[in-house]
């Protein structure tokens, strides 16, 4: 039997705009059905693609050249 090679999914890498993160985040809300430790995975996402967002576009370096 050959053995499966799998690679880490990450959810951030995917989620390019706020809308698209609205949607998944309703999509999750969908599917926890209640679960609370679903919808604080999801919003822990979030919260990662959001800090990601803010190093990359840190706002700081915009205010500067002004």
């Amino acid at each position: 039997m050959t053995k499966t090679t799998t690679t880490r999914y990450d959810v951030v890498e995917h989620l390019r705009t706020p809308e698209e993160m609205a949607a998944y985040f309703d999509a999750c809300l969908e599917e926890a059905d209640g679960d609370a430790a679903f919808i604080a995975k999801a919003l822990g996402y979030l919260r990662s693609w959001t800090g990601d967002m803010a190093r990359r576009l840190n706002p700081w370096r915009w205010l500067s050249q002004q």
